[in-house]
């Protein structure tokens, strides 16, 4: 696919994935997904580990101002000022990292906390309701536990004994009590 090749030409990232059943042994699972103005398709790519020139997390959302829609501003700097660590991925991640369209009027905005403890995830899942309840977008994201566990920050409201998280190597239901200490 011709988009492929320029796409690497021109230096443009691509994103881990967890590999899918029946991958080659000691390759790289990455991902592409392509913009709309492209054809809004995500391809699945694998390759050689000698191939991957730079692993890096996804950016600061503290960074996001220089792309997201000005109506999403005042929902950033909120969300920043709760953890300035907060990171971002999605679509206006993508914008940002390639300088291509890829937000419309239906994104979301996609985030990751690291959170250590479990008092750190309780306080930090509270203020991000309070947030969204004036935000003009929908807030989206994951809680990144010390076991490497990614559990939905709603999911994480929802009370129930048993969480699905996301790791490397697929996902699974875990005890809420056992994700962080």
């Amino acid at each position: 696919m011709p988009a492929v090749w320029e796409w690497l030409a021109l230096g443009r990232p691509l994103i881990a994935r967890r590999p899918v059943s029946g991958a080659r042994e000691g390759m790289v699972p990455l991902g592409l997904p392509l913009p709309p103005s492209i054809c809004r398709q995500r391809l699945v790519i694998t390759v050689p580990p000698e191939w991957v020139m730079a692993w890096e997390n996804p950016p600061l959302l503290s960074d996001a101002m220089t792309v997201a829609p000005p109506a999403w501003h005042r929902t950033i700097a909120a969300l920043v000022e709760v953890d300035r660590d907060v990171r971002y991925f999605g679509s206006l991640a993508w914008e940002y990292l390639t300088g291509l369209t890829y937000l419309s009027d239906t994104s979301d905005l996609d985030l990751l906390w690291q959170v250590p403890a479990k008092g750190d995830a309780d306080g930090l899942v509270a203020a991000v309701a309070r947030i969204e309840a004036e935000a003009p977008v929908r807030i989206d994201g994951e809680l990144l536990t010390p076991a490497g566990l990614a559990i939905q920050w709603r999911e994480w409201t929802s009370g129930a004994p048993h969480l699905f998280a996301k790791a490397g190597d697929g996902a699974r239901l875990v005890a809420q009590d056992s994700v962080v200490p």
